[in-house]
């Protein structure tokens, strides 16, 4: 082994996904996930189900993910760990099992934050995919979060506009449950979306000034059309399903761009990286993409298993931190809400 080689072993255990992945500097060499599928019967995430579902999986997801990089425990130079934002109970076994390793090994501990991760993600070594250069505008999406980011540095970020009330993975599922579909509803509005027509229905667009976002008030406009429509017609969702998914999807990107089209006129920045669950979405990723040649812009799209929460992405955070020597004690606490 060289020494310029710096062996990560990062955990993420944020929400209802445990992960662990081995990153070799910045190039990851094994990404594990273990899914939660308990939560699906109550429509969401119990936050006690959980936590005690990372502990059934911790020790088989990490074990996992060392020996599909076929290293050995004490070949690895740091430890890096999500310690927030996320569910605590759940960050707590993440972090727990993090600081008790790195003790036992003797190497440094490394603390993440979930969103700085997401946006970072971008910088891991990917065939194909390029980074972006310093300072670009992140739009982090997920279930919790809706944000641009101006990013000038790995660790200079400042938040320009977010949202004011709901994120917009809580508007896709939402109007999924209005739609009757089954928890998580985001990638099955995706789904639909793609045999539809966007236009079918038009939604009223929130008047939000500046750069932050609303999606309560699409909400309660999806709610009350799908109930006026069901008692003229019973059968409107059943019948017309693929076009509604489409119009809410339609609307939702429209929001998003001209928040970013905004921010790219008052920032005067034109690159731009998507991050978070919802970047998984395949009409974001199209009218992204597509605003290259209507915009001039450059775009950044991760690799779809670096969207949603993996710890791959705690992994590059962690070895920039590394390089930096940002290390911290066993005295760091988690947080289910963190200073950005």
């Amino acid at each position: 082994m060289q020494n310029s080689e710096v062996f990560i072993l990062a955990i993420e255990s944020s929400c209802d996904d445990t992960a662990a992945a081995v990153l070799i500097n910045d190039k990851v060499i094994s990404n594990v996930v273990a899914n939660q599928s308990i939560h699906t019967q109550y429509g969401g995430v119990v936050p006690e189900l959980a936590s005690r579902a990372h502990q059934q999986n911790i020790v088989p997801v990490i074990d996992a993910a060392l020996k599909k990089a076929n290293i050995t425990k004490e070949q690895l130079s740091a430890i890096a760990f999500t310690q927030g934002p996320g569910l605590m109970g759940s960050l707590l076994v993440g972090s727990s099992f993090a600081k008790s390793m790195a003790i036992a090994l003797n190497i440094p501990l490394l603390s993440v934050n979930h969103m700085h991760a997401h946006i970072l993600a971008h910088f891991i070594d990917e065939e194909g995919f390029e980074k972006p250069q310093f300072p670009f505008l992140a739009l982090t999406i997920s279930g919790g979060h809706t944000q641009i980011v101006r990013v000038d540095g790995f660790f200079e970020m400042t938040i320009i506009g977010e949202t004011t009330d709901d994120a917009v993975g809580e508007a896709f599922d939402k109007s999924a449950k209005i739609l009757g579909l089954p928890y998580p509803g985001g990638p099955l509005v995706d789904k639909y979306a793609q045999l539809g027509n966007p236009k079918a229905f038009p939604f009223t667009k929130p008047k939000v000034p500046g750069l932050n976002f609303s999606f309560s008030g699409l909400k309660t406009a999806i709610l009350y059309f799908i109930q006026k429509k069901k008692i003229e017609n019973p059968d409107f969702i059943e019948e017309n399903i693929n076009d509604i998914c489409a119009s809410i999807q339609y609307t939702i990107i429209q929001i998003l761009m001209d928040k970013l089209k905004l921010a790219v006129k008052e920032t005067g920045i034109n690159q731009i990286a998507i991050g978070g669950g919802v970047s998984a979405n395949s009409g974001i990723r199209k009218t992204l993409k597509e605003a290259e040649q209507k915009y001039g812009w450059k775009t950044f799209v991760p690799k779809f298993e670096y969207t949603t929460d993996n710890a791959a992405m705690i992994g590059i955070v962690g070895y920039q931190k590394f390089l930096s020597q940002k290390f911290e004690t066993a005295a760091v606490v988690s947080k289910a809400r963190i200073q950005f």
